[in-house]
C-alpha cells in the first residue's frame, strides 16, 4: 500500500463541488456550494476546512482552463512552503525495449529549460535556502521544492518553465551526461548492492511479459543504451501535459494568491494530448513459479510472492493487516517460527500495492548452514498453524493503533501533507481519499482479515525467489522450472505519432527569476527545562500541531566506553540489543506486542558517543508509552536465550561487513584514520574476536555500569506541556546516580604524506572512494568547526558543490560525490567520498585531490554569495518536525549552547569573506597528508598506481598484502572519453533493502 496519512480521530466535513474525475471514487458526504471561476479561468470545485478536534489537511481545489489541476493546502505552523508537481506517468506507461524512459526523463527535467540555465535548478532552489528532488515509480513521476515562504514564486516559475519549455534546452550533451548517471545509479543501488536484483527477478516472473510491472522503473542498461534523443523528446511531448498534472502547494502561503500565481506562470501551458485510464488485468499463477539467481550475500534469501490487489482496492486494508499479524514483528508467527528459534537472520511479510496490481511478501533470509529448501517449509507451516490460529480481536487492534500513529506522524511536516494530496488527486481523483481509508480502518473486522487470507493466499500459488551466496555453499528452494513466455506480445501504441511542441504566448518576460519577498521571521522552538535531583537533564518544547510525542532519552559514552575495554568492543552495542528484547515484566515478545497495541515504538540504539532511547507515543497513550519506557530501560530482563540469539545476530552483522563494499571502505578508512590505540578506529558492532568473548555477565556489568541519570538528558517534543511530562518521569527520579567516566580523546595517525590504501573487491562493477585526514577539530556551533562546515559549503557540501559538478555532471563518474568535516565532543576526520564507475577509479582518485588541492586558491563573488544566500535562507526549514526539533534540543544540551548561538551564526554567514574561506582551506585541507582508501577490483590497481601516490594494498582487515602486481612496472594511465559538463540531483533509494507498505519505486 502507499504511505498513507489519516487517522482513526476522525475527520472533517467538507464544503465541496464535485468535479469529473478520471476515474470514479467513494467520497465523504458534501454540501454543495454555487460554482467559482476566477477572471482567469480557472475554477474552485472543492473546498476542505478543518473542524475543531479532528485531523484533517484542509484544501482548495482547482481546475485551470488548460486542464492542470490546482491543490493549495493553506498551513501557516512554519514559515515555509512545499511545491509539488505530480504527472501521471511513470514506468507503466513504457514497453518492452523501451524501459527506464519515465525516470530517465526525470533526470533531464533537471537540466534546464529555455528561461533557467543550465545546472541552474538546484543552484536557484538550493540557494533561496530550499531542498528539492524528484522520484518516479510505476505509475507517477514527481518534482517538489520545499522552500522558504519567501520564495513561492520561484519555484512555480521553475516548475512551470519545464513543464512548458523543457525540449529547445536539451541537447545531445546533456542526453548522453544522464545516461551515464542512470547507469551509475543503477550500478550503485541495483547491480552492485546485495539482494539488488531480487525485485526484478521477482517482477519479471509474476507478471507476463510486456507488462509494464514485469520490469524495473530504473529499466534496463540495453534500453537506455538504444535510446535517442527523439524519444525521449516525444515522451515529453505524450505525458507531460498540464491536463496530465496535479500541481500541489501546501504551507505558509495564500490561496487566493497561489491561483494568480499559477494562471500566471502555468496558465498559458498549452493542453497536451489526453491520458486515458490504464487497466490490466492482474496476473494469474497456474502453478508454483520458481526461479534463483547468485549473488554477493552472505545470507541466502527466499522470497515467496503471491499476486494480490491494486491500490484502493477495498481488500488493500485487510491484507496489510494479515502482512502485520502474519509477519511483521516480535509477536508474529513469522518471528516465533524462524527468529526467535535462530533459524533466520530475519523474517517478515508484507504486502505492496501499485495502480495496476499487488502482491504479498513472505521474506526470510536463513543463517550460513541453514537452507532455503528448509526455511520454505517452515513458512508454509506457518501458514497453516496460521489457519489453525486465526485472528483474535487483539490481532486487529494492534494494528489499527500502529496504523493510526503511523499516519498522524506523518502529518508532521508540509511535506508529508501535500504529497499525500497530490498522491490521492492522482490515483482516486480525490485529495480527501483518507476518508475512505479513515473508514474502511475503523471498519476492520478479524474476519476481513480472514476472508482475505483465504482469497489470496490459501491454497493459492506463488512465485518462488531463491538468492544464493556466490560461494555455491546453498541450493535454491527448488530448481527453477518458470520460462518467460514472450508469445502472443503485442507492443502497445500510446500514440506518439505525430505530436508537436508548441510553446505557450505569455504576456510578461519568463527570463527574469521572480523576485523573493522579505526573508521570513524564525522561530527558535520556546523551550522549558530542569535538572533532576539525580542529574538527568530535561529539555523540552510543546507543539499542539499532532496530537503525538516525539522524545529522545541520550546517555553519553556508547562505543567511546569501550575505550577501557578493546577487548570487548561491541559490548555497547549488544546491551542495547539486549534492551529490546524483555522486561522484568515481559517477554519481549509481550513488551513489543503492548507498543504495537498502543501504536508506540521504544528504542534503544547504541552508537560512537552515546546510547539514544527513542520514544514515539500519540498524546492521548504517553503514560502507557512511558510505563513501557520504565521496563525497557530501568528493568531489562536479561534472558539467556535473547542474549544467544541477539549476540549471533550481531556476529553475523559483523561476519557481513565483508560482502558490503561501502562499509569495507568505511572500516578500512576509520582504522587508518583513528589508529589501534582509538576505539573510533573500530566498528562500532566490534570485531568477530572481542563480540564472540561477551557473555551475558558482561552485559549486565556493562548496563549496570555505564546507563545513570548522571550522564544523561532526555529531549521532549509535541503536545505535552512541562507540568504533564513531569507527571510522568516518576520512574527515572528514582534512577540512580552512577560514577561514571566518559574516556577523553585519544589522538590519531596523522600520515606523513598522501597515499592510496587499496582493498581488493574481485569483480566489483563500482569502487568506493573515501579520502581525508583525521581534523584537531571537535563540534563548535560558532568557532572553528562552524567556520569550517561554511567553507566546505562550496567544496563537496551541497549538491552543486565543485566535487559533486565535477565527478557527477561534468564527468558522469558517480551518482553522487561529497565532502564534509565530522566533529562531536571528540576531534573528527574530513572526508570526502564517492561510489563511482569501475573503470572511472582512477580517474575520480585524481580528480578528488584536484578539487580538494585547488581550494585553497580562493573562491569568487558569486560562490561567496551563493553559500551566504543558501545557509542564511535554510532557517525556515531546520525545525519543522518533531524529530528536528528533538534533534535541535539534543544539540543544546549536548555542547551546552544558549539557543542564541543560531542568531550568533548568521552574523558569522553574513559577515564571512573570500579571504576567511581561503584561509580555512589553507588551514584544514593538508592534500600533501591525507588517506585515499580505495576498494575496488584489482584491475583498476595499475592506474592507480600511476597516479604517482604511494599505493599500499590491504586485506579486509586493514593488514598489508604482498601482490606480485605492486613490483609489476605500471602503463601511464589512457585518458577518458566522457562527455563534460551537467548536473542533476543527489537522492538515496532502499535498494536491495526491503521495503514495507511502499509503492515500488525509484527516484
Amino acid at each position: 500500500m502507499n504511505l498513507r496519512f489519516l487517522s482513526t480521530l476522525g475527520l472533517a466535513l467538507m464544503t465541496t463541488v464535485s468535479l469529473a474525475q478520471q476515474k470514479p471514487a467513494a467520497k465523504a458526504p458534501a454540501t454543495k456550494t454555487a460554482l467559482a471561476t476566477t477572471p482567469g479561468g480557472t475554477r474552485l470545485v472543492e473546498k476542505v476546512t478543518k473542524q475543531p478536534g479532528q485531523l484533517v489537511i484542509p484544501y482548495e481545489k482547482y481546475v485551470l482552463p488548460n486542464g492542470l489541476t490546482l491543490i493549495v493546502s493553506e498551513d501557516h505552523s512554519d514559515p515555509l512552503v512545499h511545491v509539488d508537481v505530480t504527472y501521471h506517468v511513470g514506468s507503466a506507461r513504457e514497453q518492452i525495449g523501451k524501459s527506464g524512459f519515465a525516470h530517465f526523463f526525470e533526470h533531464m527535467m533537471f537540466q534546464g529549460s529555455d528561461h533557467v540555465g543550465d545546472q541552474q535548478h538546484f543552484k536557484l532552489v538550493t540557494a533561496a535556502g530550499g531542498t528539492l528532488n524528484g522520484s518516479t515509480n510505476q505509475d507517477r513521476t514527481n518534482y517538489f521544492e520545499t522552500l522558504p515562504s519567501n520564495q513561492l514564486e520561484t519555484g512555480l516559475w521553475l516548475e512551470a518553465d519545464r513543464m512548458g519549455f523543457l525540449l529547445d534546452a536539451v541537447s545531445q550533451k546533456k542526453f548522453e551526461i544522464q545516461r551515464s548517471t542512470v547507469k551509475n545509479e543503477r550500478g550503485q543501488n541495483y547491480d552492485n548492492r546485495p539482494y539488488g536484483l531480487a525485485s526484478e527477478y521477482i517482477s519479471k516472473t509474476l507478471y507476463p511479459y510486456g507488462h509494464p510491472y514485469s520490469w524495473l522503473t530504473i529499466g534496463y542498461l540495453e534500453d537506455l543504451d538504444r535510446a535517442d534523443l527523439q524519444d525521449l523528446k516525444n515522451f515529453f511531448l505524450r505525458w507531460y501535459g498540464p491536463n496530465n498534472a496535479t500541481l500541489t502547494v501546501g504551507g505558509d502561503v495564500q490561496p487566493a494568491q497561489v491561483v494568480k500565481l499559477v494562471e500566471k506562470y502555468f496558465g498559458p501551458i498549452k493542453r497536451g494530448p489526453s491520458v486515458p485510464v490504464q487497466k490490466l488485468p492482474e496476473p494469474v499463477l497456474t502453478a508454483d513459479r520458481y526461479v534463483s539467481y547468485t549473488d554477493n550475500v552472505r545470507f541466502p534469501m527466499l522470497q515467496m510472492v503471491f499476486p494480490t490487489v491494486p491500490h484502493g482496492h477495498p481488500d488493500e486494508m485487510p491484507l496489510d493487516a494479515l502482512a502485520e499479524i502474519i509477519g511483521g514483528g516480535k509477536s508474529s508467527l513469522l518471528y516465533k517460527n524462524l527468529v526467535k528459534n535462530q533459524k533466520t537472520v530475519q523474517a517478515q511479510a508484507y504486502q505492496q500495492n501499485s495502480e495496476l496490481g499487488g502482491f504479498f511478501d513472505f521474506v526470510a533470509l536463513p543463517f550460513p548452514g541453514k537452507t532455503l529448501d528448509s526455511t520454505e517449509v517452515i513458512i508454509r507451516n506457518t501458514m497453516r498453524e496460521f489457519e489453525k490460529k486465526g485472528i483474535t480481536d487483539e490481532d486487529v487492534q494492534r494494528f489499527k493503533a500502529q496504523t493510526e500513529a503511523q499516519n498522524v506522524s506523518g502529518l508532521a511536516s508540509v511535506q508529508g501533507k501535500v504529497s499525500q494530496l497530490a498522491a490521492n488527486q492522482t490515483f482516486f481523483g480525490n485529495p480527501n481519499y483518507i476518508t475512505v481509508e479513515t473508514k474502511r480502518l475503523q471498519a476492520l473486522t478479524k474476519a476481513d482479515v480472514q476472508r482475505v487470507y483465504d482469497k489470496y493466499i490459501k491454497g493459492k500459488h506463488a512465485v518462488v525467489l531463491s538468492v544464493l551466496p556466490k560461494t555455491g555453499s546453498v541450493a535454491a528452494a527448488k530448481p527453477d522450472n518458470y520460462t518467460i513466455d514472450k508469445s502472443g506480445y503485442k507492443a502497445p501504441d500510446y500514440g506518439y505519432n505525430g505530436l508537436k511542441y508548441t510553446k505557450a504566448t505569455d504576456t510578461f518576460d519568463r527570463n527574469k527569476q521572480p523576485k523573493s519577498g522579505a526573508n521570513p521571521v524564525v522561530k527558535v522552538p520556546a523551550l522549558y527545562q530542569e535538572t533532576l535531583p539525580n542529574g538527568l537533564k530535561v529539555v523540552g518544547t510543546r507543539n499542539t500541531e499532532i496530537p503525538a510525542v516525539t522524545m529522545r532519552l541520550t546517555i553519553r559514552g556508547g562505543h567511546r566506553l569501550e575505550q577501557t575495554m578493546p577487548g570487548k568492543a561491541g559490548i555497547a552495542e549488544l546491551t542495547a540489543g539486549m534492551l529490546n528484547e524483555g522486561s522484568e515484566k515481559y517477554t519481549g515478545e509481550e513488551i513489543s506486542a503492548a507498543l504495537d497495541k498502543l501504536g508506540s515504538s521504544v528504542f534503544v540504539n547504541a552508537d560512537d558517543n552515546e546510547t539514544t532511547v527513542y520514544v514515539q507515543s500519540l498524546t492521548k497513550n504517553l503514560p502507557a508509552t512511558m510505563a513501557l519506557l520504565d521496563q525497557r530501560l530501568l528493568h531489562p530482563r536479561f534472558d539467556a536465550q535473547d542474549f544467544d540469539r541477539v549476540k549471533k545476530q550481531q556476529l553475523e552483522k559483523i561476519a557481513n561487513f565483508a560482502n558490503q563494499p561501502g562499509v569495507i571502505a568505511d572500516l578500512t578508512y576509520n582504522r587508518l584514520l583513528y589508529g589501534q590505540n582509538n576505539i573510533a578506529g573500530t566498528a562500532v558492532a566490534g570485531t568477530t574476536a572481542s563480540v564472540s568473548s561477551l557473555t551475558l555477565a558482561d552485559v549486565k556489568d556493562y548496563y549496570n555500569k555505564y546507563y545513570a541519570p548522571n550522564v544523561s538528558y532526555l529531549v521532549a517534543v509535541g503536545d505535552v506541556d512541562q507540568a504533564t511530562l513531569d507527571k510522568q518521569l516518576g520512574f527515572l527520579k528514582n534512577w540512580a546516580k552512577k560514577d561514571v567516566t566518559i574516556p577523553t580523546d585519544v589522538a590519531g595517525a596523522q600520515p606523513d604524506k598522501t597515499t592510496i590504501y587499496f582493498v581488493n573487491k574481485p569483480g566489483a562493477a563500482q569502487s568506493e572512494i573515501r579520502v581525508g585526514y583525521l581534523t584537531d577539530m571537535k563540534y563548535d556551533a560558532t568557532g572553528p568547526y562552524y567556520r569550517a562546515y561554511l567553507a566546505n559549503y562550496l567544496l563537496g557540501g551541497a549538491f552543486n558543490s565543485r566535487i559533486n559538478l565535477n565527478l557527477r555532471e561534468n564527468k558522469g563518474y558517480t551518482y553522487g560525490a561529497r565532502s564534509g568535516f565530522a566533529g562531536t565532543r571528540y576531534a573528527g576526520p574530513f572526508t570526502a567520498q564517492a561510489g563511482v564507475r569501475a573503470d572511472a577509479t582512477a580517474p575520480s582518485v585524481k580528480e578528488f585531490m584536484s578539487e580538494i588541492s585547488n581550494y585553497p586558491n580562493g573562491i569568487s563573488d558569486e560562490e561567496l554569495a551563493f553559500v551566504q544566500s543558501s545557509v542564511g535562507q535554510s532557517d525556515a526549514l531546520r525545525y519543522e518536525t518533531g524529530q528536528q526539533k528533538a534533534g535541535f534540543l539534543a544539540r543544546l544540551v549536548e555542547y551546552n549552547l544558549d539557543p542564541t548561538y543560531v542568531q550568533q551564526q548568521t552574523e558569522i554567514l553574513k559577515n564571512l569573506k573570500k579571504e576567511d574561506v581561503q584561509a580555512i582551506a589553507k588551514q584544514y585541507l593538508p592534500a600533501d597528508k591525507m588517506a585515499i582508501v580505495v576498494v575496488g577490483d584489482n584491475k583498476q590497481l595499475p592506474a592507480l598506481q600511476a597516479l604517482g601516490y604511494p599505493v599500499v594494498e590491504l586485506d579486509l582487515e586493514g593488514k598489508p598484502v604482498a601482490a606480485e602486481m605492486m613490483k609489476k612496472s605500471v602503463p601511464a594511465p589512457t585518458e577518458m572519453a566522457v562527455p563534460t559538463d551537467e548536473k542533476m540531483k543527489m537522492q538515496t533509494d532502499n535498494g536491495g533493502k526491503i521495503k514495507t507498505k511502499t509503492k515500488k519505486g525509484k527516484s
